[in-house]
């Protein structure tokens, strides 16, 4: 899947500025994508949408 064509977007929570640290996230049908905001040429790696709900589950704890 080319990241080219996905709709990035970060969270409203995010920093503004050159140190700001975040990820971006895009979705598709049953994926979720999610790539470093200041290094996007890097690529994404991708998750089933299960696989995001307990990424972000356990990131919270």
């Amino acid at each position: 899947m080319s990241s080219d064509h996905l709709v990035w977007r970060k969270s409203s929570r995010s920093a503004e500025g050159t140190d700001a640290q975040c990820v971006e996230v895009a979705a598709l049908p049953g994926i979720v994508a999610v790539r470093d905001s200041k290094a996007p040429e890097a690529g994404h790696i991708s998750f089933s949408r299960s696989g995001f709900r307990a990424l972000t589950a356990k990131l919270r704890q």
